[in-house]
Order: C-alpha cells, then structure tokens, then sequence
C-alpha cells in the first residue's frame, strides 16, 4: 500500500496558530514505529499542475494564490497567511491525492497522509483548505478516463461544502457527507447525499447513520472508485468536533467504509482531513488506525 507524504513541506504558521501541522510527520513517525510499513511506501507527491487545478477551481483564483495576491480577508477566510510555502504544500497536498487515486486505480489502495481540504470553493479558499484535492483529484480521474464514476466518502465531522459546490451538477461524482449539523460550515452546501448528526452523537447511532449512507451511495453512483475522507475529528476528544465517537468507534467507521469497498471491488483512496485533538496524539492515534485498517483490509 503507497503512502504519499506531505509533511516536509511545512507551512511558516505565526506564534501561536493552532492548526496541528505536527501531525503529519507525527503519523508518519508513527507508521514507520509499528513496523507494518517500510520507508519504501512513503512517497513525496509530485504538485498539482495549473491544469489539474483548474478542472475543479477558477483560472483567477489559481492564479492569485501562485502569485500572492490573495487579499487580506481572503487569507483570513483560509486561516493561514500567505507565503511561498503556502503554494507549495497546498499543490503538493492536492497532488497527494491525485497521486493516492492513480495508485489505488493500479494497486486496490493508496492514501495522502494529508489532504482532506473539502472546504475550498471553486474561486476561494476557507477553513484552512486552499485547494480542493478530493474535487481535483476527482475531475482528473474522469478526465483522464481512468474511471466514468466517482463516489466522494467524506467523514470529516464538517460538511465537504466546497467539495459539494464544486461537483454540484456533475452526475459522474456522488458527495456524501455525514457530519455535525450544528458545526461550521454555519451555512451548508447541498452533497448528492447529507447526514447530519445532533451534538454529541456516539459510536452506535453514528456507525447506524453510517450505514444508511453507504448503502444509499452504493445504490445510486455505483462508483468506479471511491474517495474517502477520514477525518479523526468527530472522536469525543477533539477540540473542533462536537460528536461523542470512541477510538473503537472510529476504526468501525473505518471498517465499514472500507469494507464496502473492499467487498465490492471498488479501489479506495484515503485522504487524513481534519483532526484537532489535544493532546495531538490522539489525533495521530486515530489516524494511523484508519491506514493500518486500510491495508488489513486490502492487503
């Protein structure tokens, strides 16, 4: 199983930022610890071209973001300032994905040990995400003709809301989305299929929403290949999530998400999204069960 890592391109955050950047090379420190993966499944992406990024995002705005012309309410809707770096992860981050798709394509499953960033719009970043790398990834498999039908897992307890607006009217890609009702996005998007969860909802009725969703998403898109999500941020602990999900409940939300996959013959590619716990080893805790469930489930 490929693993692509983005965590030495390290964002210059101001004193203070609470975003845990930590966590990517933490998880990767972690992987490696356990054993079950060599250094020779970690593999750094190569950046998503202005022609991969543009399939899913505005000409304008991919173009401001390379030249820092971002205004300052813009960098504030993102969360991070500007800079160089900034470019640079967010390509790499999105070619991750991109990268994840092709392999599980050729290998059953592969994953970015980052990614996730399902709040950027078509013209506008926002929630720490400046690229969409699932609607990126997802457009360069169609139009690669790699795949006719994309179905996009997303379990980050916030709602892919730039992801559902990009693909809004594209049969070709279903978006689901089970999340927080009462968590930001404040104003939702439409996803081909939503599920919202009342705070403090725990692992039992989570993983009965769960799969309702599945069955519903299977039995409408009938994907060629899935692209899930799999944000640690609806466990108990996290600092941004407002659910009430276990660690156990969590590696069955990875399970059975990928079991369904698994069992129907449809390639996955993981994406980390969010994760906001402290201490943050909980947050890489969480994490590493969903790609250690990956490969015990594909091999």
């Amino acid at each position: 199983m490929r693993l692509f890592y983005t965590g030495a391109f390290v964002l210059p955050l101001p004193p203070g930022h609470r975003f845990p950047m930590a966590k990517y090379s933490l998880l990767r420190e972690r992987l490696l610890a356990g054993g079950e993966f060599p250094e020779s499944a970690f593999h750094t992406p190569d950046a998503a071209s202005d022609e991969e990024l543009c399939r899913a995002h505005d000409a304008g705005y991919v173009r401001r973001v390379a030249a820092g012309e971002l205004t300052p309410a813009e960098q504030k809707r993102i969360g991070f300032p500007w800079s160089p770096e900034m470019v640079e992860r967010s390509r790499r981050s999105a070619g991750a994905t991109l990268a994840a798709c092709r392999a599980a394509l050729a290998e059953g499953c592969a994953a970015n040990l980052a990614g996730g960033t399902h709040h950027a719009q078509a013209d506008r970043g926002e929630g720490f995400c400046v690229f969409n790398d699932a609607a990126v990834a997802a457009r360069a498999m169609l139009a690669e003709r790699r795949v006719g039908r994309v179905a996009v897992i997303d379990c980050d307890v916030h709602q892919g809301n730039g992801t559902a607006t990009i693909l809004a009217g594209d049969k070709r890609v279903f978006t689901f989305s089970i999340h927080g009702a009462r968590n930001f996005p404040f104003e939702k998007a439409q996803s081909d299929l939503d599920i919202e969860l009342a705070d403090d909802t725990g692992d039992a009725d989570y993983l009965a929403a769960l799969d309702a969703g599945l069955a519903e998403t299977f039995a409408r898109c009938r994907p060629e290949l899935v692209i899930y999500l799999a944000g640690a941020d609806p466990y108990a602990g996290d600092r941004l999530g407002r659910l009430s999900l276990s660690f156990a409940g969590l590696a069955e939300r990875d399970a059975r998400v990928l079991g369904s996959c698994r069992e129907r013959g449809i390639p996955a590619a993981l994406a980390m999204a969010g994760g906001y716990a402290e201490p943050i080893a909980d947050t890489v805790t969480i994490h590493a069960t969903t790609i250690r469930t990956a490969k015990r489930i594909f091999g």
